[in-house]
């Protein structure tokens, strides 16, 4: 497909109001975050999740957008606050938690004692949303389900998200299983088509094995999708008044992501292998290796191409036989590939992308080439762009001191979402929460501690 380029006249450019930068940037940059509104304001969400970080992902979502979220643990605090890596906590608090129990009030209840149970559905009484992470019935044969809690407060959302989902034989023979992220990647698909492929399945390299994301993409995929379901959710309570439950599986949200996989094997009766940097749709649009590390470039539609192999001083590609069409190119992607490596690794990241800009500003001849550094944590953490536009923010949190971290991927001119705190100890808001919706003070409240219910 050709590229569409619009060309305007010198009239036309002149906006009204100056430059597009200019007039944005006050509208939504973090700075005047918290002179505005909260969009989910008066929207109370009960996050009972246990063991997985799909629901406390879901939840921070929510409460950046200015939902009252009270974190529910059993007393002492959920295992998930001691997932981190090889052990490393601060103060106390595994680091995967710090940075999703911001902006949430932390107390604490026991499910597993009857009178805990019951504060939970005094609780759940008057909350807008209930979200859970617990194996499929096991909240409804403690009768804190979605069914008993919506036979007293009809107008509750209840999220539940487990890896089979609450319905089907996996999950009906699996019902004690917990939610773990490393087999809702596996199970997804997304697992078997990453990795590098084997070139000779005889003798295959150790490297050369399907491998999961390397961060908790399923749990942080289910999370998402969880919040998507809730505000819909919300959106059909505020024309009918009637709450609902919403069922997601981590596994079937990965699943939602891979594209044409499914529709690959079907019509071409083919299962999609590991493929490592280089698409099977499109060539050129992989990684390379430069001097200094790893570069993306695309270039890979026919005019595109002529402006990489003219980046390239290598005009004679686009007449190879292997190269010579879109079509041929993805199907020749590895010699392809060899090709543009044999040259990148002439240069260094900040010479590929001046010789692209030099390309493109200087119109040297035809085609758009996308280029960019494949940044590491450390770099990705040094890039004063994500700073400035509070990607990533440093929260100065009373507890825990000052924590960098990730901040919100939204910005909005009306409702904007923010970070208020990063965290706080297990059942650190139980004053404050018992009292405020269940009107229980300081020695009821020490009553119910001492009977282990909370």
């Amino acid at each position: 497909m050709a590229n569409q380029n619009v060309q305007l006249n010198s009239e036309e450019l002149q906006v009204p109001g100056g430059e597009w930068g200019e007039w944005i940037r006050p509208q939504t940059e973090p700075a005047s975050t918290f002179e505005k509104p909260e969009a989910l304001a008066d929207l109370l969400v009960l996050d009972v999740s246990s063991g997985s970080m799909a629901g406390p992902f879901c939840s921070s979502i929510l409460a950046e957008w200015g939902a009252e979220v009270v974190r529910i643990e059993p007393p002492g605090g959920d295992v998930l606050r001691r997932f981190s890596p090889f052990g490393l906590e601060h103060k106390g608090a595994g680091l995967g938690y710090l940075v999703e129990g911001r902006n949430k009030l932390h107390i604490t209840c026991n499910l597993e004692n009857a009178e805990g149970r019951r504060q939970f559905r005094r609780l759940a009484a008057k909350a807008d949303v209930v979200i859970e992470t617990y194996p499929p019935g096991r909240m409804d044969r403690g009768r804190i389900g979605y069914r008993q809690l919506s036979e007293v407060n009809p107008r509750l959302i209840y999220a539940a998200i487990t890896t089979y989902g609450q319905f089907g034989p996996k999950a009906a023979a699996r019902s004690n299983q917990p939610d773990y992220d490393v087999t809702d990647q596996a199970l997804s698909g997304l697992v078997y088509i990453t990795g590098e492929p084997v070139a000779n399945p005889k003798h295959p390299q150790p490297y050369e094995t399907p491998t999961r994301a390397g961060n908790w993409m399923a749990w942080y995929a289910g999370g998402a999708w969880a919040a998507f379901g809730i505000l819909t959710a919300v959106q059909h309570r505020h024309r009918t008044g009637e709450g609902q439950l919403v069922d997601v599986s981590p596994p079937e949200a990965l699943m939602r992501f891979l594209e044409d996989m499914v529709l690959y094997y079907d019509k071409a009766g083919v299962i999609r292998e590991r493929v490592g940097v280089v698409d099977t749709a499109v060539s050129v649009y992989n990684f390379v290796r430069c001097k200094d590390g790893y570069q993306m470039i695309a270039g890979f539609s026919d005019v595109n191409f002529t402006g990489l192999t003219n980046i390239m001083g290598r005009p004679e590609l686009r007449q190879d036989p292997r190269f010579d069409t879109s079509v041929k190119r993805a199907h020749n992607r590895l010699a392809l590939h060899g090709e543009v490596e044999a040259w990148s690794r002439q240069y260094t990241s900040q010479e590929i992308l001046e010789k692209v800009q030099d390309y493109m500003l200087n119109r040297r001849g035809p085609g758009t080439v996308a280029t960019g550094r494949v940044n590491s944590p450390a770099e990705t953490f040094q890039e004063s762009h994500w700073w400035e536009r509070g990607s990533l923010t440093t929260v100065d949190d009373p507890i825990y001191g000052e924590l960098p971290m990730q901040g919100q991927p939204w910005k909005a001119t009306g409702t904007p979402p923010r970070m208020k705190w990063a965290c706080r100890p297990a059942g650190q808001d139980n004053a404050y929460v018992y009292l405020k919706y269940l009107g229980v003070g300081p020695a009821k409240l020490a009553g119910y501690q001492k009977r282990g219910a909370i």
